[in-house]
Formats: C-alpha cells, structure tokens, sequence
C-alpha cells in the first residue's frame, strides 16, 4: 500500500510540474517580441463589435469621421474611449508567451465558446481581426489570443474594462439636466392624476438679488399639508435623468407612448422640458422615455423614474400626526 501510495504521489508532482510549464508565463526577455497586428494604426480602425461572457454585445462605426452606435441611429459616442482602445490593440504584442497549444484556451478563457471579451474589428482596407480578452491571473494583467492562432500571450496593456459590451460605456449617459433651482413649475401626469406644482421667487440674497422660495401644489386643500421633500424628489426625476441605452429616432409601438406611463414638463424663466415616459420592459423592467430636447428614444431605470410613474395626490402630502392614546405617554 505504502509504495502504491508513493507511486501516486509521483504522478501528482509530475502534473504539477507540467502544469507549472505550460501555464507559466514565459518572460520578455526569453521571447522575441513582435506586434500582434504589425501594420495596424489606431486611426485605421472603422468598427468595432464586442461582446462579452454574458451576452451583451455593441457595435461601434465610425461614420464621416465621427464614433456612433449604428444600432441606434448613429448616436454619437464618447471619441475618446474608442480612441483609446484602439491604441491599446495597436500596441498588443507577443513578448509574454503563455502557452503555444488549444488544449488551454477555455481555462484561460479565450476560446470561442468561453472567453470574458470577444473584439471583433475592421480597417479601413475591410480587413476584419478577432481577439479574444480572457482571464486575468494578476492583478493588471490579463490574457488573450488573436482568433486562429493557438498562442495565448499575457499582458498589462489592455484590461476588459478598456472594452466593455455595453451602450451606456460608451456615451454621455446624461439624458435630462435641467438645474434644478432653476425650476418654477412641473407638471405631472400619470395615471392616478394630473399634479401641478409652483415655486415662486421670493426676495433674498441670491446672485440675482433673490432665491426660489417653496413649493405649493394646485388644489391643496386648507387643511392638507404638502411634503417639500417628495415634492423635490420628484422634480429631481423630471430635471436629472440618465439613461441605461439609446434605442434610435423611430417612434416604436412597444415604446407605448400613445398611451405614456408619465408626462411630466419642468418649466424655468426661459425653457420648458417635457419628458414622457412610456411603456416598461418586463425583461428588465425598464422604461422607455423620450425628451423634447432630444431626437432620440432611450430606456431609463425604473427607479430613475419611479415617482414620475407611480405617485399619488397623497405620496405629495405630509401624514397626519398620528395622536399618542391617553395615558401613553404618562410616566407619572
């Protein structure tokens, strides 16, 4: 038994060993290194396709010069971050060999069928390259493998945080920005009403020589006291608003907005902004919205706008105290 235990403990240190040779990453200076795609310029570089483990994908096109999602009627994208990824691609280069063999590419996540980035891109010459981003043994560093080699290199010049698969990391997610106190008026209507809302100038020492003074609602009753904090929330969610993705131009009916979930139109001194919002996505529970300062749909949180959709006369008011039953509150 003792030597059939020694003969196992054998073969345990011998695939320890292989394990550390093959998964080892080889140093630079061993190597010789070269660029991945040695002719390749960042500017040369015209679409992108990246998808990621789970299941989101975008798609990135340079049209007349400028970075859009062609997916959503070329909104326009943050150049800069396109830019830069770019960059890093150019710059990839096989100096950090890990392994020369298939048999590791899922366990290091750049096979095909199991990877944690899938870049897809085309040149201006319509050449078209697929790299693979997988996992990451250090901190910084992270491996990867251009679609048809076996090779799987190593490297710190590129991360997937540099390629995220989703619209909104790609954009100025800001939809809506009214400054808040500039705002005298909202109006809001949603299926348990319509409720009006005014806020006066008042004197006080402002830059202007005056401040905003406090909100009052149409129709509040003598006896009804107006809860200033929901109020606010409330105008904060018509005012600010960010989005989770564009969708396009096009007016679609599953967007719902002939018959919208919430209109609501802040007004200032000078300006006037009406945001509808329409149907929810039971996928994700999103809503679609549109402003009218923007040509475009998007899909917005639900709790981005949760007042806007939900509220009622009485989520406007302050609660009645509630009295203390005689002889409660006696300590004597």
């Amino acid at each position: 038994m003792k030597k059939h235990e020694q003969i196992l403990a054998g073969i345990l240190i011998v695939q320890i060993i292989l394990t550390v040779v093959v998964f080892w990453p080889k140093s630079s200076a061993t190597v010789a290194s070269e660029p991945i795609f040695p002719d390749l310029e960042s500017g040369d570089i015209v679409w992108f396709t990246i998808v990621d483990a789970d299941g989101n994908n975008v798609t990135l096109q340079k049209v007349t010069g400028e970075w859009v999602l062609p997916d959503a009627d070329d909104y326009p994208v943050t150049e800069d971050k396109v830019t830069s990824l770019a960059e890093k691609l150019a710059t990839l280069s096989t100096g950090r060999l890990v392994t020369r063999t298939d048999a590791s590419h899922k366990q290091l996540q750049v096979a095909p069928d199991t990877f944690v980035r899938r870049i897809e891109f085309e040149t201006t010459d319509g050449a078209k390259h697929i790299l693979y981003l997988g996992s990451s043994p250090n901190y910084g560093a992270i491996h990867f493998r251009l679609e048809g080699e076996n090779e799987t290199y190593l490297t710190n010049d590129i991360s997937t945080v540099d390629a995220n698969a989703t619209a909104a990391s790609w954009i100025e997610t800001t939809y809506v920005n009214v400054p808040q106190n500039d705002i005298v008026k909202l109006t809001l209507k949603n299926g348990n009403g319509t409720f009006v809302f005014v806020r006066e100038a008042v004197p006080g020492q402002g830059a202007e020589g005056e401040e905003v003074g406090q909100w009052t609602m149409e129709g509040l009753a003598a006896d009804e006291t107006l809860s200033e904090t929901r109020v606010t929330a409330t105008v904060r969610q018509a005012a600010w608003l960010n989005m989770i993705r564009p969708l396009g131009k096009e007016n679609k009916p599953a967007y719902g907005m002939d018959k919208p979930s919430a209109v609501a139109t802040v007004e200032t001194a000078d300006r006037s902004v009406t945001l509808r919002i329409g149907a929810q996505d039971p996928e994700d529970n999103s809503y679609a919205a549109i402003s009218s300062e923007s040509p475009y749909y998007v899909r917005v949180a639900e709790f981005s706008v949760q007042n806007l959709v939900e509220n009622t006369r009485e989520d406007f008011l302050e609660l009645p105290s509630t009295p203390t039953p005689e002889g409660e509150g006696d300590t004597s």
